[in-house]
């Protein structure tokens, strides 16, 4: 049986919210090893002055094994 844990990632991007998503994917796997899956819980987006888009915000799920 492996143990599983779950922690909350928030990440951000100027591009899209693949990007953002990807983004939390490879900032978290530079300190955590044996990610399973990611799961996008939460999109949104950022508006400037003039309305238009200034970031795409993502709130994601990442588990990852921590032992067996």
């Amino acid at each position: 049986m492996a143990v599983l844990k779950v922690i909350e990632v928030m990440a951000s991007s100027k591009k899209s919210w693949e990007d953002a998503a990807m983004t939390a994917v490879k900032r978290t796997s530079k300190t955590v090893k044996n990610i399973r899956s990611v799961w996008v819980q939460d999109q949104s987006i950022n508006l400037d002055k003039k309305g238009d888009v200034a970031e795409y915000r993502v709130t994601t799920k990442i588990t990852f094994e921590v032992g067996k």
